[in-house]
């Protein structure tokens, strides 16, 4: 077993199940060596350990109307306090914002960087200007918007 408490079995599962998650436990256990008993068991404890969080499906952007990718930089006013006394207002604010489809709290002289999947530029324009910039926290957003995708991994990056 490695320090992360998983052996490369284990590892060899995550790595298949990246690959495609609707694969049936039979298709799963040819896969990795195992009979389908020893598999599914220890699928449900990858499950529970938090290692396998959610099964979803990836759906193209362009397809589904939304193909502007925009990555926008944040800082906040550190001086800032709600009603409440916090500078988390934003980091909680921004989980009621649908455009925004990953958010980092960053290093560096930005405090947050946002992925944000939208139609079109007027509906980035619209985002930024009547929700973002309207934030009482933020004091300053820099936007580059992506212009082709050249690698999109479908996954992390183990190794077997």
């Amino acid at each position: 077993m490695s320090n992360t408490g998983i052996d490369r079995t284990d590892r060899q599962i995550l790595i298949e199940l990246q690959r495609d998650g609707r694969l049936s436990n039979q298709e799963l256990a040819e896969r990795v060596a195992l009979s389908p008993s020893p598999c599914l068991r220890r699928v449900r404890r990858l499950e529970q350990q938090g290692y396998i969080q959610r099964y979803t499906a990836v759906i193209d952007a362009q397809k589904a109307g939304i193909g502007l990718l925009a990555y926008v930089m944040i800082r906040l006013n550190k001086m800032y306090r709600s009603s409440k006394g916090s500078l988390s207002d934003f980091a909680q604010d921004v989980q009621q914002w649908p455009e925004v489809v990953e958010c980092h709290a960053m290093s560096g002289d930005m405090d947050y960087m946002l992925r944000i999947q939208v139609a079109d530029l007027a509906a980035f324009s619209r985002f930024a200007m009547d929700t973002l910039m309207q934030h009482p926290a933020v004091i300053d957003m820099r936007s580059s918007f992506s212009l082709k995708k050249v690698k999109q991994s479908k996954g992390l990056p183990l190794v077997g």
